[in-house]
């Protein structure tokens, strides 16, 4: 065990990962050594930050307490917190079962956990120059980007969905503390930001009386050393569509948006409490297309949900294959105690149905992910580079966020190219996800 240092485990999603990293700079303030996501953890005190948004996400958060739990028992731990959406969720039940775990916070007191440990050392004493120049996160990803949670919770209540179960009503971060940190981590040399909270379309509402997005990102390219923007978690009904303008207008803007749509089916999208029409989503898929020429859309699907019926699952397949989104996530119904769904309706497709239709519909967004890659082939494109892995550069385009999108592999023997930077690369090759490029670029 290495004395004075925390190991950080983040499970989930990005909002937790800057929940965590917030919380190791003011242990770090604080003298620790914080480690996150370590492959081989040596520290005397771990600190896991849960998921508990669906069933897999709860067991991997579970399976990972167990985990150190032992570590614990084997005298290679000292110390064991669990904070994030598991436990805030039922911090409760975790005490009485896990008891092994020294305390476990919420998604909202987790700043508590400083107070209990305490500093390492009195009267810590911080050059005020450095002070100053220093972030207010411990930065966990490549120095070049950062993730920007600018609210948290969700006032939509989607019949399946346990988000406001566990994070309340929305909550807007005043605009001037979002700037704030950009500025911030833009002195600390990040270039690209990804935007991210349950439902960015709501920004704003609790706090200026109406969305507020639009002003927001508009502000935040304004924002010199920002070079790409990244806008996660749009939803459809009641979208801002003065935020297309600003994509457009704004180039600094990635022509990208993460809109979950769930469904298609009138039926399913009533049974999901989704609050929009099929025809109202078709007509916002063209009208962003529209407004935002050559914009790459992600969204995220659902199948099995209860009552789901074989025409229903055909009309998603159908409109997956009409609206051939470059970017596409699907996921199985589980069922989480608490919500709508589980208390009203009964999960009556069966596992295996459930399976087969994600299997075929990842097969058809795997067909048309192959050929919105192929269609690149050729052309020259803008690209950051995010690492080196053996013989090839890693990079990524505008339309790719990290660790959830296609990348771009370069030939490391080519040059040497610097993490972090841009460059112009001629794209000559891709597979079903991926692109392969040349730093010898010739303009189509």
């Amino acid at each position: 065990m290495k004395k004075n240092r925390i190991d950080f485990i983040t499970m989930g999603c990005s909002k937790n990962l800057v929940d965590s990293e917030k919380l190791m700079r003011k242990f770090a303030d604080e003298g620790y050594d914080c480690v996150h996501d370590p492959k081989r953890p040596q520290g005397e005190i771990a600190v896991i930050n849960t998921c508990g948004f669906i069933e897999s996400a709860k067991e991997e958060s579970i399976n990972t307490i167990l985990e150190f739990v032992e570590r614990k028992k084997r005298g290679r731990l000292q110390k064991l917190y669990v904070m994030g959406c598991l436990s805030q969720r039922y911090r409760d039940e975790l005490e009485k079962e896990i008891p092994e775990v020294d305390k476990f916070y919420g998604k909202f007191d987790y700043n508590q956990l400083l107070s209990d440990l305490g500093p390492i050392r009195s009267n810590i004493a911080v050059d005020s120059s450095i002070a100053s120049q220093r972030s207010s996160r411990l930065q966990t990803t490549p120095k070049h980007y950062a993730y920007i949670k600018i609210a948290e919770g969700c006032d939509r209540h989607c019949a399946y969905c346990a988000i406001p179960l566990i994070t309340g009503k929305h909550h807007s971060r005043p605009m001037e503390d979002v700037l704030a940190e950009v500025r911030d981590l833009v002195a600390q040399g990040v270039k690209e930001f990804q935007v991210i909270e349950q439902e960015l379309t709501y920004y704003g509402v609790d706090i200026y009386g109406k969305t507020k997005i639009a002003e927001l990102i508009s502000q935040m390219a304004d924002i010199e050393g920002v070079e790409w923007i990244r806008l996660h978690y749009a939803y459809p009904n009641q979208f801002p569509l003065e935020l297309l303008d600003v994509m457009r207008e704004k180039p600094n803007v990635c022509k990208y948006l993460d809109i979950a749509l769930q469904h298609i089916s009138d039926h399913m999208l009533q049974l999901m409490h989704r609050h929009v029409t099929k025809e109202e989503t078709i007509a916002l898929i063209h009208t962003i297309r529209e407004r935002v020429p050559g914009i790459n859309i992600r969204t995220t699907l659902m199948v099995g949900f209860p009552g789901e019926t074989d025409e229903d699952f055909e009309e998603l397949m159908d409109f997956v294959r009409e609206e051939r989104f470059e970017r596409m996530g699907a996921f199985a119904y589980s069922e989480e105690e608490g919500t709508y769904s589980a208390e009203h309706y009964a999960d009556d497709v069966p596992a295996e149905v459930k399976q087969e239709r994600l299997d075929r519909l990842m097969a058809l967004q795997e067909e048309i992910s192959a050929d919105v890659e192929a269609a690149k082939v050729g052309t020259t494109m803008k690209v950051i580079v995010d690492r080196r892995e053996g013989d090839y550069y890693v990079a990524r385009t505008e339309f790719c966020s990290p660790e959830v999108d296609p990348e771009v592999l370069i030939p490391a023997n080519e040059r040497r190219l610097i993490v972090g930077n841009f460059y112009d690369v001629l794209i000559t090759g891709s597979d079903d996800y991926d692109l392969f490029a040349t730093t010898n670029t010739t303009r189509k």
